[in-house]
């Protein structure tokens, strides 16, 4: 995520200067390995590289832009998919591992030659923006589910746009760890989620509970398929064994719920699904997903969930409750929740984009 601000670069080349910056933002949260291969990869394009021959889609793109569409995380995603398909022995050996520390110079070789040798595999995987679904999003989300029941008292109804494969969408079968301020969910859960929790708990006594989901993605990722697993671990930094941890046993509990994500728009989905429901909260979702949507999209969806803000009432409410970058900076989330008949926003918290840390507001 972009940490800075396009007038106050120097480097005259946006793509060079978007994979330096991700590079530095990969080193403050703990991925020096993918730091060493976007510096390099910086360098690559300065010097008329691979690099620079890959990233040609988005050669006339601004700085800002590149960050929007997320241009180095496509990149340093699709090496790492190549690196765990074992495709590219050489790659594979050069990348960490549950049992290596990885070598950057041996895969930063190994990865020009790999640009060099599979470019057309390479450009296929980054033509679609990065679906993360970086299960951790969870326990940023949860309060705001939580606040819902509490102001509320009916059960949910939760509707996910932007869901890839859905891991967050289970977020009610998750346990919370939230510090010094208390705990939530089933102990017996098999996706156990911490964080560094700043200020106080959300509401943890509020009777929770969902009777409906549904999901959509402009491009799901079936969990049966493991190509798809595999995208979806691409997109986790190599040097992160923990996040690896976490998104395995969320792909098994979804897998062993059978979740379902819809191939859909996100405005015709929330069009043709999303409505106030007498005796329930209808609750709309996503996270780290508007940046991806044109600007026309977006002033549509917007102008949906108004009209289905202008539609609730005291018995049927409908809650809008989003995790998307905050205008200060792309590295930085907040959570708003906005709560219809009344229609009132509120930023319940301040959170880090992979979960990490949770400043909470409300």
């Amino acid at each position: 995520m972009w940490t800075g601000d396009a007038k106050a670069m120097t480097d005259t080349d946006p793509i060079a200067e978007a994979l330096r910056i991700q590079g530095r933002v990969c080193a403050s949260m703990g991925a020096p390995f993918s730091e060493a291969l976007l510096t390099r990869a910086a360098e690559d394009v300065r010097a008329e590289g691979p690099t620079r021959d890959l990233m040609g889609p988005w050669a006339g793109a601004t700085l800002e832009a590149h960050f929007k569409l997320a241009t180095p995380l496509r990149w340093l995603g699709a090496l790492h998919d190549l690196a765990l398909s074992g495709d590219d022995p050489a790659l594979t050996n050069a990348y960490p591992g549950p049992d290596r520390p990885g070598d950057e110079t041996a895969a930063w070789d190994a990865a020009r030659r790999a640009m060099r040798r599979d470019a057309p595999r390479l450009v296929a995987f980054m033509d679609h923006e990065p679906q993360t679904n970086e299960v951790r999003r969870s326990v940023c989300l949860i309060g705001g589910f939580l606040t819902i029941a509490q102001a509320t008292g009916l059960p949910l109804r939760v509707f996910e746009l932007g869901a890839s494969a859905g891991l967050n969408h289970l977020f009610d079968r998750y346990y919370y760890e939230f510090g010094a301020a208390g705990a939530w969910g089933a102990a017996e859960a098999k996706v156990r989620l911490d964080t560094d929790w700043r200020g106080g708990p959300p509401p943890l006594g509020a009777p929770m509970r969902v009777v409906e989901r549904a999901a959509c993605d402009r491009k799901p990722v079936p969990l049966t398929d493991a190509a798809s697993r595999r995208r979806l671990k691409a997109y986790v930094w190599a040097d992160q064994r923990d996040r690896f941890i976490r998104l395995d046993a969320a792909i098994a509990e979804a897998v062993a719920m059978d979740t379902q994500v819809e191939a859909q728009d996100a405005v015709d989905f929330t069009l043709s699904r999303v409505a106030p429901r007498e005796g329930t909260a209808s609750v709309l979702f996503h996270s780290v997903f508007w940046q991806y949507m044109p600007a026309d999209k977006q002033a549509a969806l917007d102008a949906a969930i108004t009209g289905i803000g202008a539609r609730a009432t005291a018995s049927a409410p409908f809650a809008w409750l989003r995790m998307e970058p905050s205008e200060r900076s792309l590295a930085e989330m907040e959570v708003l929740l906005t709560l219809w008949p009344e229609g009132e926003t509120r930023r319940l918290a301040r959170c880090h984009s992979h979960g990490a840390w949770v400043e909470w507001d409300a």
